[in-house]
Formats: structure tokens, sequence, C-alpha cells
């Protein structure tokens, strides 16, 4: 693994011909969550069963929180005491017509680091799969509606629907792209509802959408990371129309 500046992003590059990224082999670009720091999802492309040669990318977001774990990063604020009221009261967090205030910004970054991507390694777009876990699958599945690049699939790891007006709008456009989403059925951080709202928006948009649902919290268990390897197998080897 290597840590390296792309555009205006810190990334970890892991994978490839010589475990840091090297090559011309498939990308796979993984956003790590909201309070957790960039490494936090490298150790996946260790564990993931991918074809020989394709290349990790592990953005880490710009925005340093000055509460919670070292390191703790976000790619925008979440209003945390009123998750903490919701949750108090047994309230299902509902974000599925939320706009984040920072959500624009971020979506600005992240087309701008997926360009650099595509233009610094060479990166085919349709051997490259775009994904991340709770607010970085979220700001993935933002960024997916937001270009027209023909990327070969996206990957939503406890993820929510959210910026419904925004995306309901957009999602038909994606229409045949792979989706990988996973959810688990106790998760108290980010509802299994909106997750389920999210899964039927992309599927009556036309999106193929491969459906996991777990019982567990706000994680990834090994029998996602294995459906998850397949996935990436499939859709890296296989680019569709």
């Amino acid at each position: 693994m290597r840590i390296a500046q792309l555009g205006d992003l810190t990334v970890r590059l892991s994978g490839g011909t010589d475990g840091k990224g090297g090559g011309n082999g498939p990308v796979v670009i993984l956003l790590h969550g909201f309070g957790a720091p960039g490494n936090d999802l490298v150790p996946l492309a260790d564990v993931l069963d991918v074809p020989r040669g394709t290349r990790f990318v592990f953005p880490e977001d710009p925005l340093s929180l000055s509460f919670g774990p070292r390191d703790a990063r976000a790619w925008w604020l979440i209003d945390m005491a009123r998750m903490a009221q919701d949750q108090a009261a047994g309230r299902p967090r509902d974000l599925s017509n939320e706009i984040p205030k920072g959500l624009a910004s971020a979506r600005d970054t992240m087309l701008a680091f997926l360009k650099e991507i595509e233009h610094t390694f060479v990166a085919d777009p349709r051997k490259t799969v775009l994904g991340g876990f709770s607010q970085g699958a979220m700001l993935t599945c933002d960024a997916m509606l937001h270009t027209d690049r023909p990327y070969a699939g996206l990957v939503q790891l406890s993820g929510n629907l959210l910026a419904q007006p925004i995306w309901n709008s957009l999602m038909p456009k994606r229409k045949g792209l792979p989706v990988f989403q996973s959810h688990g059925m106790q998760d108290e951080i980010l509802p299994y509802v909106g997750a389920s709202r999210l899964r039927d928006a992309l599927s009556q948009s036309g999106l193929a959408v491969e459906w996991h649902r777990f019982r567990g919290g706000h994680e990834i268990p090994e029998p996602v990371l294995q459906r998850l390897g397949v996935f990436l197998t499939k859709v890296l080897t296989n680019p569709h129309d």
C-alpha cells in the first residue's frame, strides 16, 4: 500500500501488480464513512477475491472532525444532536428527502477526483467500479447519478436513500447499471428501511440491483465480502453495455 495525492484528495493505493496500485488492471474505488479514518476500508483489498491485477483506490475525505476518534473524517457534517434524539426516541432516521448542505461541494470534489483517476491512472471507466460504506456509499451514489461516464458498477454498503428530489430524476439515465447493495437489518445508524427505499428506487428506474440483507448492524460481514468479490469479478470481466 502507498499513499499519494490525486487532485485535491489524499488516497491510499493497493493491489495492482505491485501491491501499491501499479499496473493497468481494473480499478475499484471505495469511500469510507462518516467518522472513520482514511485507511478504514484499506483491509478490504486483501480479502476481496477479485481479478488479478485489480487496483484499489481509497480516497480520504478532506473534512477532519473535531470530535470522535483520532483522524476521524467526513464528506459532509451531519446533525449529531438530531441523530441522538431520533435514536433515543426510537425514531428511524429518514434521510430520503434530505439534501445535506455539504453534499454539492462533496460531489464536486468527487467528480473532479474521478476525472483525475481516469487521466492519471489511465483507468477505463468500463473497468472501474465506484462505491463506499455508509456516508461514502451515499456520496458515490450521488456522484454516479451526476456523471455520464460508463462505469462498470456501483457498490452501496450500508447506505440509504438521500436527496430523493434530485436522485429520482437522474436514476433512469443509469438504466442497466449493475449495483451491489447490502444492509444490516438491525442497523441503528442508517435504518434498514432507508436502504430498502434506495433499492426500490434504483430497481424501478431500471438499474440492476443485487440486494443482500443480513442479520447485523452498521457493518460489512464476511458473507457480504464474499458476494462482493463475486460481483466485482463479474462486472470487471464482463462490462455491461
